[in-house]
């Protein structure tokens, strides 16, 4: 809201840090974003596919594919609170990019159904706070417009994910298409690591 428009001494104790080195923050948490973002659309379009290509499942088990990563996402959101507080969000980043790594390796590349449910939902656990983590770090470093260009960076991963692993499943096939959700949660997690600050 403007100045003056919101509770009185609303904002006041929140000045914006955003001078050139705040707003290549901004970019670095809209970057995890984007990789957060790139793993959901990626599952949401793709995931029944796999397990109904790749592994023969039938249509049920298919469908499951995207229930468990959307559901262990939920999960992971509403302990996401506690998790922060007791982990920091440094720590949150990190696990939850690694976390995504694994599970996705285990939903591209085992051959066991069950196998690929878990990975699903080890995935939907990993990414489930990377994206709202970012954006209180670009919240607090550059206020709502930090807020607006990490989202607009984070919500360009659904917009790039589907189509890019399209195209990788034409050219190398499903399986080392889906890889490259690991390789962004990786680089994630990576990214958390060398940013500095991020637990201010």
């Amino acid at each position: 809201m403007p100045p003056g428009d919101g509770p009185p001494g609303a904002g006041r104790n929140r000045p914006s840090r955003a001078g050139g080195n705040g707003w290549r923050v901004v970019a670095i948490f809209g970057l995890i974003a984007l990789c957060s973002a790139y793993a959901e659309g990626a599952i949401g379009d793709w995931g029944a596919l796999h397990l109904r290509q790749d592994l023969r499942a039938g249509p049920g088990l298919a469908a499951a594919g995207y229930a468990a990563f959307a559901l262990a996402e939920a999960c992971g959101r509403l302990a996401g609170s506690w998790l922060l507080l007791r982990l920091g969000q440094r720590r949150v980043l990190v696990l939850g990019g690694i976390t995504a790594c694994a599970g996705m390796l285990a939903a591209a590349l085992a051959p066991d159904v069950g196998v690929v449910l878990a990975g699903f939902a080890l995935t939907g656990l990993g990414v489930a706070n990377m994206f709202p983590a970012a954006m209180t770090r670009a919240g607090l470093v550059a206020g709502p417009n930090g807020v607006a260009v990490a989202s607009t960076l984070g919500y360009a991963g659904f917009l790039l994910g589907p189509p890019t692993i399209g195209f990788l499943a034409g050219a190398v096939g499903l399986r080392a298409g889906l890889t490259t959700v690991s390789a962004l949660a990786l680089v994630a997690a990576l990214i958390s690591v060398l940013a500095r600050g991020d637990d201010a």
